[in-house]
């Protein structure tokens, strides 16, 4: 699979990680999301689905 068709998903920073885990706030970062309202795309593997489910309540995606 090429770059052209790998699947991606939009995820954006909705709560502030501030209070979080520390282990939450590693998930955000390793994410790319830097600041409230900041959507990265990511790339659809198991790892980043990993990281999306653990930090749920914390980031939007589509």
């Amino acid at each position: 699979m090429n770059a052209a068709t790998q699947k991606t998903i939009k995820v954006t920073l909705t709560k502030s990680p501030i209070g979080a885990l520390k282990a939450h706030k590693g998930c955000v970062r390793g994410l790319g999301l830097r600041r409230m309202n900041h959507t990265v795309e990511v790339k659809d593997t198991p790892e980043n689905r990993g990281m999306i489910s653990k930090v749920s309540h914390l980031v939007r995606c589509e």
